[in-house]
């Protein structure tokens, strides 16, 4: 009897346990819609939880962006010290609030915002996940128990004088200032590898083509660096796309109207944003238009759209321009990354060309998804903003890891074939048209029409029918005289 009693009584200690183990693994939040279990050891809160398990859609979360988070700490920490100086928050709470705001600037705790990407609400959980988080690692520091809202409120502190309708798209902004800065990086390095091979081959004649025809002369050169020009307009377009995104409309809170602000909020934020990011950010002129209108996003995303345009654009000119080898084009020649079948032997294709292609069309269709997004937000604020964040962030990632690829993996790795440039110059029929000055019209179309006969090339039968000495050959097919060359033109670049 007594050793069934104590098994009974061992028996309900461990139930016990475990009973009170498992409640304190949660603690309880509430919020407009009642009670909810958070873990206990969480520095997001009730809302974000609730984001948690509505938006279960792409496994896609915020933080996979981490930049986003740090964009989010900044934000609070510039609308912390904006409420300080406006008299609204006192300077006690700013130091507790300064410390939490920094730990998300230096990329900390980023386990802590696991909310889908794809979400309902205009970006609420996304703000409200951040306000939490910040207000939790705030409490801990000053040795208080997370989730005691009624010392740091993520509502009443870290959310004063804002709305999401004004941090969210601001978040959204600095992050892709954030991610511009990287991808400006990688699309400089390509156009100086473009003007790199151009440098190498400036004097390398080979035959520039239309519509897939032979059309007249051109050097090796001159094509590399058609590729790098395309791609320094590019940068140009960025850098007036990256503009439109530093106009904000923060302090404009729920509609732009800037209810609940103190005075001067809004000129604060700016000047402590502009301090902590570095970025020539302003307000805009009209706040409503700017909480409404998603018209800096459509700007950038179409940017991007162009940059992918030209990039592809670019890959498929590669790809064609190393085809065959045998029986293709085969003037330059790729780096070899794989092999390129899995039944014909000896095939390699040009993979890493193709992946640039094809991420080009994603960022293509990005911006379709932007452009509807945009133009369908109703009235005074566009709920869908959360696509098109996540759609230029993805577009941003994609083409600088694409064009990194792209350069390391093919572009500084290209090598010319020579002696086929060579060998197309002479045997082209496209080359009679500069003989046109000297010989005339008709007797360029009865050289064109014999080389077409005979399958001789028109240097061949110039020789043979003695119209030109060899000076005056090399005169009228040197670089300079064929393609217009002008190399102080590249020099400088």
């Amino acid at each position: 009897m007594k050793r069934k009693t104590l098994l009974l009584v061992s028996y309900l200690m461990v139930v016990g346990l475990i009973s009170t183990a498992l409640a304190q693994d949660y603690r309880t939040e509430t919020d407009l819609l009642g009670e909810i279990k958070v873990p206990a050891d969480a520095y997001y809160g009730a809302q974000a939880a609730r984001g948690m398990e509505n938006f279960q859609i792409s496994g896609q979360y915020i933080n996979d962006y981490p930049d986003f988070m740090k964009a989010w700490g900044m934000i609070k920490l510039a609308t912390a010290r904006a409420n300080t100086d406006a008299g609204k928050m006192s300077s006690d709470m700013l130091k507790l609030i300064e410390p939490a705001c920094q730990e998300l600037i230096d990329g900390n705790y980023l386990d802590q915002f696991k909310i889908d990407l794809y979400q309902g609400g205009a970006g609420t959980s996304t703000n409200m996940n951040a306000n939490e988080v910040l207000a939790n690692i705030a409490l801990e520091k000053a040795g208080y128990k997370l989730g005691e809202y009624d010392k740091i409120s993520p509502n009443d502190e870290l959310n004063m004088s804002q709305s999401t309708n004004d941090t969210y798209p601001t978040s959204l902004k600095l992050t892709m200032m954030l991610h511009n800065d990287k991808l400006m990086e990688q699309l400089t390095l390509l156009a100086k590898s473009f003007r790199k091979l151009g440098n190498k081959y400036i004097d390398v004649l080979k035959m520039g083509r239309t519509e897939f025809q032979d059309a007249v002369p051109m050097t090796v050169g001159q094509e590399f660096y058609s590729f790098a020009a395309m791609l320094e307009w590019d940068i140009a377009n960025m850098e007036y796309a990256n503009k439109a995104l530093m106009t904000l409309n923060m302090g404009g809170t729920a509609i732009g109207t800037g209810l609940n602000t103190p005075d001067g909020y809004d000129a604060y934020v700016i000047k402590h944003l502009r301090e902590i990011t570095g970025y020539d950010l302003i307000n805009a002129d009209d706040m409503i238009a700017a909480t409404s209108s998603l018209h800096s996003f459509v700007v950038y995303s179409s940017a991007l759209k162009t940059m992918a345009t030209t990039l592809s654009k670019i890959s498929n000119d590669l790809i064609i321009l190393s085809s065959g080898p045998r029986n293709g084009i085969f003037e330059i020649n790729l780096p070899p990354r794989q092999p390129g079948s899995s039944i014909m032997p000896g095939k390699v294709n040009p993979v890493i060309p193709e992946l640039m292609a094809l991420v080009s069309y994603r960022v293509i269709g990005n911006d379709v998804t932007v452009n509807i997004a945009a133009s369908d937000g109703d009235l005074q604020l566009n709920a869908y903003e959360p696509v098109v964040g996540l759609t230029i962030f993805e577009s941003q990632k994609l083409l600088t890891n694409g064009m990194k690829t792209l350069r390391e993996q093919c572009i500084d790795g290209i090598t010319i074939n020579e002696d086929v440039d060579k060998h197309n110059i002479e045997t082209t029929i496209g080359i009679v048209t500069a003989l046109n000055p000297v010989l005339g019209h008709h007797v360029g179309d009865q050289l064109a029409k014999e080389a077409m006969e005979t399958g001789k090339g028109i240097l061949q039968l110039v020789r043979e029918k003695k119209l030109l000495t060899e000076e005056q050959i090399k005169e009228i097919f040197s670089a300079e005289n064929l393609t217009g060359l002008d190399k102080s033109k590249y020099e400088n670049k």
